[in-house]
């Protein structure tokens, strides 16, 4: 088992321990946080060993898991991948894209693995329809989520869109062309609604909308692609596929049957595959052991997470020269 430390231990944080606790691929050996009162609270409540020295917890550590505020991530990152330890680093990697190029280097120089926290990646909805992608050329995304004072210190774009803006990323194999962007602030000094389209250089489109102001939630994404409509919904699990294929010379009584202006006739039909439930968190977390002892590439490496933020940042900018 890989022993493992977990760098802050706010909402997500605790999550994190109580995962990583229950893993049978882990070893807890304990936390670091700098509020001290509450790192005491947490370690006679929850049972989780404090570390009042951070050094001292990634010298005991094979991994550790930064789940600090995102202005944290630089300095914690490169104070994990300089002790010789491997990086599990929650999302969006760092600040900067400098910073996470930092990050990225160090942790080639000594050859460690480096896994960013993108958990749609491992959305049992969203994997089980990765197989299914062929080149979409149409891309829209709703995140929707009611007002939470935790996380307004970023942009709706760093705190939501970004998990759309990975999943596209892992989808679409092509460059970033071009992105435009509007935003507005309605509670907080930063956007509270964004939306934002990405062209790539081979003609595909991404529309992304993301609020943290609305009154439901919504985690939906639509793919479009030559002959098949996938439909993800992250929220409730749920997926559809829609595929087209030539029409039988003779259609069955059920058969769903379309016929275009020159009378080219295609079936309609639904190709939904199997999904296993799963806690997505846990999986990343248990994946990225599998790199670690395997010595493969971790699902979402560091320069995911680089790409993501590039992106994001791109978006932010566009706000800026309104």
């Amino acid at each position: 088992m890989l022993k493992a430390g977990v760098l802050g231990a706010g909402h997500l944080g605790k999550i994190h321990l109580k995962l990583l606790q229950q893993s049978e691929r882990y070893d807890l050996v304990g936390f670091y946080d700098a509020d001290a009162q509450n790192s005491t609270k947490i370690e006679e409540e929850l049972g989780y060993k404090y570390f009042s020295d951070v050094d001292e917890l990634i010298a005991a550590c094979d991994m550790i898991d930064v789940v600090t505020p995102t202005s944290y991530h630089h300095a914690s990152g490169m104070k994990v991948l300089e002790a010789g330890k491997h990086l599990f680093i929650e999302k969006p990697i760092t600040v900067t894209v400098e910073e996470a190029e930092e990050l990225i280097s160090l942790s080639r120089k000594r050859n460690l693995k480096g896994q960013v926290g993108q958990v749609e990646r491992f959305n049992p909805a969203f994997r089980s329809v990765a197989n299914r992608f062929d080149n979409p050329m149409f891309i829209e995304t709703h995140r929707l989520a009611e007002f939470n004072p935790r996380g307004t210190d970023v942009s709706v774009v760093l705190d939501l869109m970004i998990h759309d803006i990975d999943a596209i990323l892992s989808v679409v194999k092509s460059k970033v062309k071009s992105v435009s962007a509007s935003g507005v602030s309605v509670i907080s000094e930063t956007p509270d609604i964004a939306n934002a389209r990405i062209e790539f250089e081979n003609g595909c489109v991404a529309n992304l909308t993301a609020s943290r102001i609305s009154l439901k939630k919504m985690r939906k994404a639509r793919f479009f692609q030559k002959d098949a409509y996938i439909s993800v919904d992250f929220l409730t699990k749920k997926v559809e596929v829609v595929r087209m294929k030539d029409a039988p010379e003779v259609p069955g009584d059920f058969d769903m049957i379309l016929q275009n202006a020159e009378g080219i006739k295609k079936q309609i039909y639904f190709d939904n595959p199997d999904m296993t439930d799963n806690n997505a968190i846990l999986d990343e977390l248990e994946t990225f052991a599998d790199a670690i002892e395997n010595d493969t590439r971790p699902i979402v490496n560091l320069e995911d997470g680089a790409a993501a933020l590039d992106v994001a940042l791109q978006i932010i900018k566009e706000f800026k020269s309104l």
